[in-house]
Protein backbone atom coordinates (compact mmCIF):
# COMPACT_ATOMS: atom_id res chain seq x y z
CA UNK A 1 0.00 0.00 0.00
CA UNK A 2 3.27 1.98 0.02
CA UNK A 3 3.70 1.37 -3.67
CA UNK A 4 0.37 2.28 -4.53
CA UNK A 5 -1.20 4.69 -2.59
CA UNK A 6 1.45 6.58 -0.05
CA UNK A 7 0.47 5.18 2.98
CA UNK A 8 2.44 4.08 5.77
CA UNK A 9 5.21 6.40 4.26
CA UNK A 10 5.41 5.22 1.13
CA UNK A 11 5.73 7.09 -1.78
CA UNK A 12 2.38 6.25 -4.32
CA UNK A 13 1.84 5.41 -7.31
CA UNK A 14 3.29 8.44 -9.29
CA UNK A 15 6.46 8.55 -7.31
CA UNK A 16 7.12 4.79 -7.57
CA UNK A 17 6.37 4.36 -11.14
CA UNK A 18 9.26 6.83 -11.83
CA UNK A 19 11.42 5.17 -9.49
CA UNK A 20 10.50 1.77 -11.31
CA UNK A 21 11.08 3.20 -14.53
CA UNK A 22 14.35 5.01 -13.20
CA UNK A 23 15.53 1.30 -12.20
CA UNK A 24 14.59 0.06 -15.90
CA UNK A 25 11.15 -1.43 -14.84
CA UNK A 26 9.21 -0.09 -17.76
CA UNK A 27 6.77 0.60 -18.26
CA UNK A 28 7.08 2.57 -14.75
CA UNK A 29 3.66 2.37 -13.64
CA UNK A 30 2.76 -0.83 -14.69
CA UNK A 31 5.61 -2.07 -12.82
CA UNK A 32 4.63 -0.84 -9.89
CA UNK A 33 1.32 -1.52 -10.13
CA UNK A 34 2.70 -5.21 -10.41
CA UNK A 35 5.40 -4.76 -7.44
CA UNK A 36 2.37 -2.84 -5.12
CA UNK A 37 -0.39 -5.47 -5.86
CA UNK A 38 2.17 -8.32 -5.74
CA UNK A 39 3.27 -7.44 -2.14
CA UNK A 40 0.01 -5.53 -0.30
CA UNK A 41 -1.85 -9.11 -2.19
CA UNK A 42 0.38 -11.18 -1.75
CA UNK A 43 0.48 -10.18 2.14
CA UNK A 44 -2.95 -10.44 2.49
CA UNK A 45 -3.34 -13.65 0.57
CA UNK A 46 -0.59 -15.12 2.44
CA UNK A 47 -2.07 -14.15 5.76
CA UNK A 48 -5.41 -15.63 4.96
CA UNK A 49 -3.84 -18.73 3.80
CA UNK A 50 -5.26 -18.38 0.28
CA UNK A 51 -3.35 -19.92 -2.52
CA UNK A 52 -0.28 -20.61 -0.75
CA UNK A 53 2.30 -21.47 -2.89
CA UNK A 54 1.35 -19.46 -5.91
CA UNK A 55 1.18 -16.32 -4.08
CA UNK A 56 4.73 -17.40 -2.02
CA UNK A 57 6.03 -17.34 -6.08
CA UNK A 58 4.97 -13.64 -6.42
CA UNK A 59 6.60 -13.00 -3.18
CA UNK A 60 9.97 -14.29 -3.87
CA UNK A 61 10.37 -13.22 -7.19
CA UNK A 62 9.12 -9.46 -5.74
CA UNK A 63 11.79 -9.78 -3.62
CA UNK A 64 14.20 -11.38 -5.55
CA UNK A 65 13.92 -8.03 -7.85
CA UNK A 66 13.84 -5.62 -5.03
CA UNK A 67 17.12 -7.13 -3.79
CA UNK A 68 18.76 -7.01 -7.39
CA UNK A 69 17.86 -3.55 -8.34
CA UNK A 70 18.27 -1.44 -5.48
CA UNK A 71 19.44 -3.69 -2.19
CA UNK A 72 22.21 -5.46 -3.20
CA UNK A 73 24.84 -2.87 -3.75
CA UNK A 74 23.95 -1.56 -0.20
CA UNK A 75 25.65 -4.39 1.12
CA UNK A 76 23.62 -6.81 3.68
CA UNK A 77 22.49 -5.01 6.58
CA UNK A 78 19.02 -3.13 6.26
CA UNK A 79 20.04 -0.14 8.35
CA UNK A 80 22.66 0.44 5.27
CA UNK A 81 20.03 -0.15 2.85
CA UNK A 82 20.68 -3.77 1.81
CA UNK A 83 19.11 -6.79 1.44
CA UNK A 84 18.86 -8.30 4.81
CA UNK A 85 14.62 -7.61 4.77
CA UNK A 86 14.01 -8.58 1.34
CA UNK A 87 15.67 -11.81 1.91
CA UNK A 88 14.07 -12.38 5.31
CA UNK A 89 10.59 -12.03 2.95
CA UNK A 90 11.71 -13.95 0.34
CA UNK A 91 12.42 -16.84 2.76
CA UNK A 92 9.43 -16.75 4.49
CA UNK A 93 7.42 -16.94 1.17
CA UNK A 94 9.48 -19.51 0.43
CA UNK A 95 8.81 -21.48 3.84
CA UNK A 96 5.06 -20.99 4.05
CA UNK A 97 5.73 -22.82 -0.07
CA UNK A 98 6.69 -25.70 1.45
CA UNK A 99 4.70 -25.75 4.86
CA UNK A 100 1.55 -25.09 3.22
CA UNK A 101 -0.71 -22.57 5.37
CA UNK A 102 -2.10 -24.77 8.12
CA UNK A 103 -5.38 -25.82 9.48
CA UNK A 104 -6.47 -22.20 9.95
CA UNK A 105 -6.39 -20.92 6.42
CA UNK A 106 -8.45 -20.74 3.20
CA UNK A 107 -6.82 -23.48 1.65
CA UNK A 108 -7.46 -25.88 4.56
CA UNK A 109 -11.14 -24.63 4.46
CA UNK A 110 -11.58 -25.39 0.60
CA UNK A 111 -9.89 -28.37 1.73
CA UNK A 112 -6.33 -28.01 -0.02
CA UNK A 113 -3.74 -29.61 0.62
CA UNK A 114 -1.29 -27.36 -0.49
CA UNK A 115 1.84 -27.94 1.26
CA UNK A 116 5.25 -30.20 1.02
CA UNK A 117 8.48 -30.55 -0.78
CA UNK A 118 6.56 -30.30 -4.43
CA UNK A 119 4.73 -27.37 -3.84
CA UNK A 120 7.53 -26.04 -1.83
CA UNK A 121 10.07 -26.66 -4.86
CA UNK A 122 7.26 -24.99 -7.48
CA UNK A 123 6.92 -21.99 -5.49
CA UNK A 124 10.64 -21.47 -5.40
CA UNK A 125 11.43 -22.33 -8.60
CA UNK A 126 8.65 -20.55 -10.21
CA UNK A 127 9.28 -17.19 -7.88
CA UNK A 128 13.32 -17.68 -9.31
CA UNK A 129 12.11 -18.02 -12.93
CA UNK A 130 9.94 -14.73 -12.82
CA UNK A 131 12.33 -12.89 -10.70
CA UNK A 132 15.07 -13.54 -12.75
CA UNK A 133 13.29 -13.21 -16.22
CA UNK A 134 12.23 -9.50 -14.84
CA UNK A 135 15.70 -8.70 -13.78
CA UNK A 136 17.10 -9.74 -17.46
CA UNK A 137 14.23 -7.28 -18.66
CA UNK A 138 15.56 -4.75 -16.45
CA UNK A 139 19.32 -4.72 -16.97
CA UNK A 140 18.40 -5.27 -20.33
CA UNK A 141 16.32 -1.99 -20.57
CA UNK A 142 19.31 -0.16 -18.55
CA UNK A 143 21.84 -1.39 -21.45
CA UNK A 144 19.68 -0.15 -23.97
CA UNK A 145 19.74 3.91 -22.08
CA UNK A 146 23.31 3.25 -22.05
CA UNK A 147 24.24 2.33 -25.72
CA UNK A 148 21.92 5.21 -26.70
CA UNK A 149 23.49 7.75 -24.23
CA UNK A 150 26.81 6.82 -25.36
CA UNK A 151 28.21 5.97 -21.86
CA UNK A 152 28.56 2.12 -22.99
CA UNK A 153 31.69 1.35 -25.45
CA UNK A 154 30.29 0.34 -28.57
CA UNK A 155 33.16 -2.57 -29.30
CA UNK A 156 32.26 -4.02 -26.51
CA UNK A 157 28.92 -4.90 -27.49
Amino acid sequence: VQKLFGWFGGHGLTTTSQGMGSLGYRPGTLFALVAGATEAGGGLLLALGLLTPLVAAGVVGTMLNAALSVHVKKGFWLANGGYEYTLILGGVAAGLGFTGAGAYSLDHAAGWTLGGTAWGLFAVALGLVIGLATDLYRRRNLAVDRRRSGLADPSAA
